[in-house]
């Protein structure tokens, strides 16, 4: 235990050292740290919700419209189906949790029953739990001609995790993108979706840009009938009648169009979109996959001449003519567009669209001074932990006190210089792991120095006293501070937000502890003692 080799003595100096620069940033204010080299470490600790301030929105998926949704998509199906076996039929849509319809000659049920049926999908078996299977619909008859199509139990379920999932990955997907720093997006129970994002002066940008749907289409734009007529009520069949995404002072929309309802491309086909600028003016560049773009280039060889409508949740956004075939899967979305504007819809259109729509349930904005109270308010408890750990080791232990003391702050350091490198996020939980950790940090080395004592007090030289305490405490050391790092594990698991800060702090700074303790404490206290050579140890 007294012995180093010349590469341990290099690698536990080198540790120190590392640390020792990836702590440094945080001394510095960040425009000042994005000026160095780019091999001079720069990370900082990033400071979360309760630090800095920032937003605190909380919400809801509507669920529901999932299965609304996939009943008007089955009320198609069916009619397609139904039309092509020339089963006549009357009353078709959804009535509550059912599509219905009504047969015209009872004599074709079993038919177009059979037809219905053909539009089952098998439903995926939970590798988990073993639930699942089956089709996703059941078709019930109504009297000697009526029909009601229903979701399964199963498919219900399903579909409604399935849309809180997807949605907590595309609410995660448009908040990266914006930029943000270390953003938190949490589940919480069976509908609702958590977003805090630290240092976020606009809350309400964060609100538009989640809740938007972005479910975007390219559809022809119907000339046979204006606008006005329209209004009118006369919209021809297969059409329909469409706002402007742009408004006037008032908030009524500036103008209106007449599209059809065929869908020529879906916004599914979309791999990119990217802000750009054309003629001065910011637009969105947009490119299909091999599918999307293939059917653009036809649609759009088919249709020279013809006005299209961009259509971005309900409204159209853009409505230019048809110039030329687009073959190359390629175009630009122009409007009356600011540079926020086109980034906002780049990035709307990069992530997807929404399965469900959000409802706000709680909006909050946390003030950067309350963060600021409360860094000064850790500050201060970390300060008086450390002054008082240090205070205690000298007056206790005398010089190896004093390298116990030193230990401590190399401890402090390589803490921070961990959480730089980690890119983690610091909370008010955090701090306090922090202030538990110093007071830990001294643990092993009170084992240690009380177990030298008790050798001293046997008579051994101190060469065997520092031997025989190191060797005989390293393995309560061990002990103690595993099961300690096992629960930081199991906090971090199985919690949440502030509670998993707290963990990571705890975790990393149990890890620093007994590296300190254990490799840099015996270190410098060995080399004291092979150069002092003491008859007794001051201790």
């Amino acid at each position: 235990m007294l012995y180093f080799d010349k590469w341990k003595i290099i690698l536990v100096t080198l540790v120190c050292v590392i640390g020792v620069l990836f702590s440094v940033p945080n001394f510095f204010d960040r425009q000042t740290t994005q000026a160095w080299p780019g091999w001079v470490p720069n990370q900082q600790v990033n400071l979360g919700l309760d630090l800095q301030g920032g937003a605190h929105l909380l919400f809801q998926v509507d669920v529901d419209a999932v299965v609304k949704e996939r009943l008007e998509n089955l009320v198609d199906g069916i009619r397609v189906e139904l039309r092509g076996e020339r089963i006549g039929y009357r009353g078709l849509g959804v009535e509550g949790d059912a599509a219905t319809l009504t047969l015209r000659d009872p004599a074709q049920r079993e038919q177009a029953i059979a037809e219905i049926q053909s539009l089952a999908t098998p439903l995926a078996i939970n590798p988990l739990t073993g639930v699942g299977g089956g089709s996703d619909i059941e078709v019930l008859t109504r009297g000697e001609n009526g029909i009601a199509v229903i979701l399964t139990e199963d498919a219900i379920a399903q579909a409604k995790q399935s849309a809180v999932e997807q949605s907590v990955e595309i609410v995660r997907n448009r908040i990266d993108q914006l930029g943000t720093r270390e953003p938190s997006i949490q589940r919480q129970g069976d509908d609702r979706i958590l977003v805090q994002v630290p240092g976020e002066n606009d809350p309400q940008r964060i609100i538009e840009i989640v809740k938007t749907a972005a479910k975007m289409t390219f559809k022809l734009v119907d000339v046979t009938t204006s606008p006005a007529d329209a209004l009118r009520g006369r919209v021809p069949a297969g059409s329909e009648l469409l706002p402007s995404s742009e408004t006037l002072s008032d908030g009524t929309p500036s103008e209106y169009f007449v599209v059809r309802k065929r869908v020529m491309v879906s916004g599914e086909n979309l791999v990119d979109a990217q802000p750009s600028f054309q003629e001065g003016q910011p637009v969105v560049s947009f490119r299909f996959d091999t599918a999307g773009a293939k059917r653009f280039g036809d649609a759009t060889r088919q249709n020279v001449g013809r006005p299209f409508a961009i259509v971005l949740d309900e409204k159209v956004i853009s409505a230019p003519v048809i110039r030329e075939p687009i073959l190359g899967g390629s175009g630009v979305i122009s409007g009356s567009f600011t540079v926020q504007g086109v980034n906002d819809l780049a990035t709307l259109l990069r992530a997807g669209a929404l399965p469900a729509p959000l409802s706000v349930l709680e909006q909050r904005a946390v003030g950067p001074s309350l963060g600021a109270d409360s860094i000064a308010a850790g500050q201060i408890a970390c300060i008086i932990a450390f002054l008082a750990v240090m205070v205690f080791m000298g007056l206790a232990y005398g010089i190896f006190g004093l390298v116990a003391n030193l230990a401590l702050i190399i401890n402090v350091f390589v803490i921070f210089g961990g959480l730089s490198a980690l890119q983690a996020t610091l909370t008010l939980p955090g701090i306090a792991g922090i202030v538990l950790t110093i007071g830990m940090a001294v643990d092993a080395n009170v084992l240690v120095f009380e177990r030298i004592r008790e050798e001293i007090n046997t008579g051994k030289t101190p060469f065997a006293a520092m031997e025989a305490g190191y060797q005989r405490a390293i393995g309560t050391i061990l002990d103690a501070n595993v099961t300690t790092f096992i629960a930081a594990v199991i906090l971090f698991t199985m919690g949440s937000g502030p509670v998993k800060g707290f963990a990571v702090t705890l975790g990393i700074g149990i890890l620093t502890s007994v590296f300190t303790a254990v490799m840099v404490t015996r270190m410098v206290l060995v080399s004291w003692l092979r150069r002092s050579r003491p008859v007794a140890l001051p201790i």
